[in-house]
């Protein structure tokens, strides 16, 4: 592994681009050792300081992992997604992403995911989603008391869509989102029966949607379902 001269304007950053364009392109492989410090202080012209800064960095960023004791070093973890999870989850959790924001990221992600759902749904995942919407109404019927069990019903609905999508970013993404969107329920969204008599008529045209196989249809009562809400949590 070979790393060239860092311009002194820019060393801090350059090498950490040169060793994650070495990570990207294949030449640096997962579970490779980086070379020493040392190796790397010589090949880029700058201090042994900045280059483990920049290692830092990288450790933070998750691209490598550094170990200590004798056989340690810096090298190459294995590509996951959970550094992207973790990011957007404390982003939701701390809520420093308006609700307008998160409800426009859901509208075109979510609906467009639905649309792929009502496309790729198989037998068993038209039953997984008729018995979630049974179990929805359960808690329904229970009124004000299954409030809770409801949000949760609801929530495994959207990830179960989501999953049902059989794309990976998608369920990545709104799996996420939909385990730590709660919060805003909590702040803004009025508990009571006829909220989630409106969430359960949207679950069931979603779903009918997805069961009768119509695209157009699923994206768009998932649209729908999410500006609803969206305006009730803004008008309290």
């Amino acid at each position: 592994m070979e790393f060239t001269k860092a311009r002194s304007s820019r060393v801090f950053q350059e090498i950490i681009t040169q060793i994650e364009d070495a990570i990207v392109s294949g030449e640096l492989k997962e579970g490779e050792r980086l070379p020493p410090e040392r190796e790397i202080t010589d090949m880029t012209g700058t201090s042994r300081g900045t280059v483990r800064e920049a290692l830092r960095v990288l450790e933070q960023k998750g691209l490598i992992v550094i170990k200590t004791g004798t056989a340690g070093g810096a090298f190459v973890r294995p590509v996951s997604p959970q550094k992207v999870s973790e990011s957007l989850a404390l982003l939701i959790q701390t809520q420093q992403v308006s609700m307008k924001d998160l409800a426009e990221f859901r509208e075109g992600v979510e609906g467009i995911a639905t649309g792929l759902a009502a496309k790729r749904a198989q037998r068993r995942d038209i039953e997984r989603l008729q018995g979630l919407l049974q179990e929805a109404r359960m808690h329904l019927d229970r009124g004000d008391e299954g409030w809770a069990d409801f949000i949760e019903t609801d929530n495994r609905i959207h990830m179960a869509i989501a999953e049902i999508s059989r794309n990976q970013i998608y369920k990545l993404v709104l799996e996420t989102v939909h385990n730590n969107i709660t919060l805003y329920y909590d702040r803004l969204l009025k508990k009571d029966v006829k909220v989630m008599k409106i969430n359960h008529q949207d679950l069931q045209a979603i779903i009918a949607a997805v069961v009768d196989k119509k695209p157009g249809d699923a994206q768009r009562w998932a649209e729908k379902h999410i500006k609803k809400f969206h305006r009730i949590m803004e008008e309290g």
